[in-house]
Order: C-alpha cells, then structure tokens, then sequence
C-alpha cells in the first residue's frame, strides 16, 4: 500500500519550497513533514527533495508529485459527488495543474482562457512557458499535464484538439526601416539589419525570412525573452521581429509600425493536448481553451 500521508508531505514541500510552509499547509509540524519524508526516501531508497532554497524535486520525487496530482483530481472529483466523505478536520488540500504554453499565447489569448476556467474550479494552476515548437516535450517526459504546442501528431497518451493558427507580422518602426532598408528587402540589407529573438529555440524569424526572400541570411540579432518587450523594442527602433498580429494591429494602423513585405503574414497552427488519464476531469479547461482559442485565433479555411 501507498503511504500518502507521506507522498503529500513530499509534495507539500516541492509546491511551497520549504519543510515550514509545508507544514503549515498540512496542519502538522516541521518536524512531522520531514520525518515523513525521510522515511519514504529511505523505503525507496532514493532522495525524492533536494534541500534546498527553495527545494524542489528530484526526478523520482517528481514522478510521485505528479502521482499526486492524478490522485488529487480523482478525489475531488469523488467529494463533488459525496460530500460526506469529507474530514472537516483534514488540511484543505487543492489540486495544481502544472500546463505548458508559449510566452506568445500567454501573452495574447491563454491567460482568458484559464482565468475563465479558474472562476469556475477549485483547481490552481502552476503554467510553464518554453517555445511552441518544445512544449509537446513537456508532455513527453510527464512534467505537465496539458500543453499548448505547434505538434501537430498526438503525443502518446494524450487527446489533441485543432485551436487555430496564431498569426504573426515581421514588424519594424519606419525609422528602423529607413536606416537599415530603406534600399529594399533584400538578402544583403537583412545581414545588416539587427532581428530581436526570443531565444535558441526562436526560429520565427528564419521561417519568415525563407518563406518571404527564399533563403535565410545570417541576421545580427539581440535576444530578448519577453513577448511585451518585442514589441516595445520595435517600436524604440531596436530591431526588427516577429511579432503576434494581435499586440501590434493598432501600432500598424497608426505607423508606429510598418509591415516589412506587405501581406507575408506567418501563421502558426497551434494544438491543444492533455493527458487521456486527466483529461475526462478537466473537461471545463479544455472547452475553456478551445472557445477562447477559437475566439482569438485564425481557423483554417
């Protein structure tokens, strides 16, 4: 048999990061919250919590935290329909839903999305934010249960539904574009002209620049790992990028903004995947994020 009185004292810790504030969320002490974790370390045979500032995980621990997570559902899913088995006097345990998505969603559509599903559930959510094109790996190695992600093929063991394409526009200031092209878009003046970037895992702007010029020239660029900041580096003239259609349609009509190559807009079809075992629970999140998505976003022809 499991021993969960142990297994929430190990996640207790890594969700608050501390042997203290687990206790307080437990309603035991210190002292109870480590020797219920040391005792199923030394049961295992294996470190679960790193001790330190903040803890956190390790790999096995991490695989019983999110053992917890599937567990926490069932059960609140089992209290909605009898109440009666509730303790009065247990600690008020909620369920977080780790899910990833890109900085890009987060920033545009998916923060509606989960705000509308989080009035209506008991559940909080911890999201994590990596590039479109990486977080289906998230998926993948079990560190989350839901992603926002451009792969298109299901990844194993999850549900994927279609939610559109988020649409991009390779944007600059008119001063910027005077400096550095105002002789053309050409392979020559883009070698110059200094990109922003998100970061590594970036590749927007080279799918612009061989979808657009036929070939990717190498770009000065400046990394810049917010999406707000993209957009207010193009504006100050910093450099030119990809940005969301949505966060710059006003900077565009009113010339802030200037399309580089009119009309070569870069959609990004997006999906939605979750976990098959999570997923019959967390219907209201994912109709949540289909409708706001559906919304937002452009739906194929």
């Amino acid at each position: 048999m499991l021993d969960y009185a142990s297994l929430r004292a190990v996640a207790a810790v890594v969700q608050t990061g501390s042997f203290e504030k687990a206790a307080r969320r437990l309603n035991v002490t210190p002292s109870a919250v480590s020797q219920r974790v040391k005792a199923l370390e030394e049961r295992l045979g294996t470190a679960l919590v790193v001790r330190s500032t903040p803890c956190t995980a390790t790999e096995k621990g991490a695989w019983l935290c999110r053992h917890m997570e599937t567990v926490g559902m069932l059960e609140s899913e089992l209290l909605t329909h009898l109440p009666a088995l509730v303790d009065p006097l247990s600690p008020d345990d909620r369920v977080t839903l780790p899910i990833a998505t890109n900085a890009d969603s987060l920033a545009t559509w998916f923060l509606g999305a989960i705000s509308t599903f989080s009035k209506g559930s008991r559940h909080l959510l911890n999201i994590a934010v990596d590039d479109q094109d990486h977080t289906a790996e998230w998926l993948q190695q079990g560190r989350v249960i839901a992603a926002v992600t451009s792969l298109e093929k299901p990844v194993s063991g999850c549900r994927r539904t279609p939610l559109g394409a988020l649409r991009y526009r390779a944007t600059a200031s008119p001063d910027f574009v005077e400096r550095y092209l105002a002789d053309g878009m050409t392979l020559a003046a883009f070698s110059q002209a200094p990109s922003l970037t998100f970061n590594q895992k970036d590749r927007l702007q080279s799918r612009w620049l061989r979808d657009t010029l036929g070939a990717e020239p190498a770009c000065p660029t400046h990394w810049l790992p917010s999406t707000q900041s993209f957009v207010e580096a193009s504006l100050a003239g910093m450099g030119w990028g990809m940005n969301p259609e949505m966060l710059v349609e006003a900077h565009l009509a009113n010339g802030r903004l200037v399309e580089l190559v009119p009309d070569t807009p870069l959609d990004v079809p997006l999906f939605w995947q979750i976990n098959r075992l999570a997923a019959d629970q967390l219907t209201a999140l994912t109709r949540a994020v289909v409708d706001v998505a559906h919304k937002a976003l452009r739906l194929p022809a």
